[in-house]
């Protein structure tokens, strides 16, 4: 999901070995920009209705930031479409992560990104660049609404689960603890069996410089997929 930050480098990595389908969401990369008000329950039936189309039953489901977001609550929605679920640098309520990353979006306009990377990145393949001030305006508005899918639901995940963090990244690590309790672990290994679901702490990383951490992002992966 999002075919952002560092997927380049990792896709062609895990093609070797597996079958991949990269989803660009809703107004990202290709994908046209809609009125469809963006939330999280929209983008995962969105990529639900993209494996009904290819006829896959289920697959391993690896969502980064806001795409980690929509791949719990596809996990929640329709758990027999997910296999194993891996989660990147995100979060299944809007307190998971620490309150300078929450508050942080409050202040921002749209025009703070018209000389960004980003925009470069927009204008290059967007369908439509005359969107790319209605397209931040809905992404501003979107990672302002406060959300929580519940802990309940969390617990109910019978998927095997691998959570990728970096140290820091912005996650509140106690949160992501509670989560990681919550998938089964933290548990003491050595007098009962592990878990089937992994927690991997990635040392002095932020969110965006843990994806790029090509080669410590691939071992995992390839270590929990097999």
């Amino acid at each position: 999901m999002n075919i952002a930050m560092n997927w380049g480098q990792l896709i062609p990595e895990l093609l070797k070995t597996r079958k991949v389908i990269a989803i660009e969401m809703q107004g990202h990369g290709h994908t046209p920009y809609s009125d469809r008000k963006l939330d999280l329950a929209n983008m995962a039936s969105d990529v639900e209705c993209v494996m009904n189309y290819l006829k896959v039953d289920s697959a391993d489901i690896v969502g980064y930031s806001m795409g980690g977001s929509v791949a719990y609550q596809l996990t929640i929605q329709s758990p027999k479409r997910v296999s194993k679920l891996v989660i990147i640098s995100s979060t299944y309520k809007s307190s998971g992560w620490l309150p300078v990353v929450t508050n942080g979006f409050k202040g921002f306009k749209p025009e703070l990104f018209d000389n960004s990377p980003m925009k470069a990145a927009y204008d290059a393949i967007a369908p439509d660049k005359t969107k790319w001030t209605k397209f931040i305006e809905q992404m501003l508005a979107f990672v302002a609404t406060p959300f929580d899918m519940g802990d309940s639901n969390i617990a109910k995940i019978t998927s095997p689960v691998l959570i990728i963090s970096g140290d820091n990244d912005g996650l509140d690590k106690i949160e992501l603890a509670k989560t990681y309790q919550l998938l089964g672990g933290g548990v003491s290994a050595d007098m009962a069996p592990m878990p089937k679901s992994h927690l991997a702490i990635v040392p002095s990383q932020g969110h965006v410089s843990l994806m790029m951490q090509t080669k410590t992002i691939l071992g995992y992966l390839d270590d929990f997929l097999k």
